[in-house]
């Protein structure tokens, strides 16, 4: 039989027994391969691939025949050759032969010990979000090792989901990239990023915010919203124009209605901000006070507060009859109706807390003056609009129920 050819389990039980002291070398021409060879000695077959290593040879053995199938063999050889090709010689490394890292450990260790810029934990918003994109997109490579991944894995998955969710596809890519960065700089992974270089699609970028006659079903449905937590939280991220999370987080003593200030230790940009209170979002706090010794907006799950909304959000839009509304839409209809009466591009994008190298300077040298009057006046725009209040009038926009 010629030392070559495509593996299968009867061909390699038919091969003949090799003489006393001979070694027979097989060579597997399968498409998937990768290099495996079998060492017929005695009565031992034994796969193994042999490639170079800093410039000299290197012989790997992969497991024993028939205790491994051909199959588990390619799948190892290809594994092997990976490593190789990164330089790592798997004879010497014990970490790439046995404990090398899966997508799924290093998942789990990414949201467990992954700090952004500025050192801070990732956040629970931004893991369950991680969670979901993972979940549904990279899971099924979970068991895979970090080697065995290759670029057109990602280059691949990125068109499919990009078919009909581009926007989704470029974050899955984007989150995949970070994993593998995160592996490198824990040293558990070797090469180039298989995720990284993938061009990624255009994306258009969301403009939608509550118009004038959408407002007054909107503050209509709000008040006959039955939770009270979740309709004041609602109007808080209108009233304010602060990032979902940061509201979803608020606490009272970040609070200071003497001065109707609320201060955010930390934001996504990685600056504290500063949030001018509007007349309006004073009274729903003033309103607020007693509810939780921690929490503005206090849950039942284990952060203590309440994170994913979802669902009385849904309600609210239905009752509104309101399409294509988001809940972070209502940070920009914020900046929008500040836009509206008059205020100026900084203005908005120290009350929205932007951040960008042409304006951070200009934002410096902002007091709170302006942006409490912008916001004031944008607030009292949004609400007059709504039929809640007459121009120059401020009203409570919620009574809690007395027990």
């Amino acid at each position: 039989m010629t030392t070559h050819f495509d593996f299968t389990k009867p061909k390699l039980e038919a091969l003949r027994e090799p003489k006393p002291g001979e070694r027979i070398i097989y060579h597997d021409t399968h498409k998937n391969a990768a290099g495996l060879q079998l060492r017929h000695s005695g009565n031992t077959k034994t796969f193994f691939i042999q490639k170079r290593v800093d410039g000299k040879p290197e012989r790997v053995t992969i497991g024993k025949f028939p205790d491994m199938s051909i199959e588990n063999a390619r799948k190892e050889a290809a594994r092997l050759s990976a490593l190789i090709a990164q330089k790592i010689n798997p004879n010497t490394d014990a970490r790439a032969l046995k404990t090398e890292t899966t997508l799924q450990e290093l998942f789990d260790e990414f949201l467990k010990h992954r700090r952004n810029k500025r050192g801070a934990f990732l956040s629970e918003v931004t893991k369950r979000s991680y969670r979901y994109d993972f979940g549904l997109y990279l899971e099924k490579w979970g068991k895979r090792k970090l080697s065995q991944f290759k670029d057109t894995d990602f280059s691949k998955l990125h068109a499919e989901i990009g078919k009909e969710h581009p926007t989704t596809a470029n974050r899955v890519i984007a989150m995949a990239s970070s994993l593998f960065g995160y592996a490198a700089e824990r040293k558990l992974f070797k090469g180039a990023n298989p995720a990284h270089g993938i061009k990624k699609f255009p994306e258009t970028k969301r403009d939608r915010f509550l118009q004038s006659d959408e407002l007054p079903a909107f503050f209509k449905a709000l008040a006959e919203e039955p939770n009270d937590i979740l309709r004041d939280y609602f109007l808080m991220a209108l009233l304010t124009g602060a990032r979902r999370s940061n509201v979803l987080e608020m606490e009272w003593t970040q609070i200071n209605l003497a001065r109707a200030e609320w201060r955010i230790p930390t934001t996504k940009n990685g600056e504290p901000q500063t949030v001018t209170l509007s007349p309006e979002a004073v009274e729903i706090l003033r309103n607020r006070q007693g509810c939780h010794a921690v929490w503005v907006f206090p849950g039942t799950g284990a952060t203590g507060h309440i994170v994913e909304p979802k669902k009385a959000w849904r309600r609210v839009l239905d009752r509104a009859g309101i399409d294509n509304l988001r809940i972070h839409d209502l940070r920009r209809t914020l900046g929008s109706w500040q836009a509206k009466t008059g205020a100026s591009l900084a203005i908005v994008g120290k009350s929205l807390n932007h951040k960008s190298p042409s304006t951070t300077a200009i934002y410096a040298r902002l007091d709170l003056d302006p942006v409490r009057e912008s916001v004031e006046r944008a607030t009292g725009a949004m609400l007059a609009a709504g039929g809640l209040k007459e121009s120059g009038e401020i009203i409570p926009i919620n009574k809690r129920k007395q027990a």
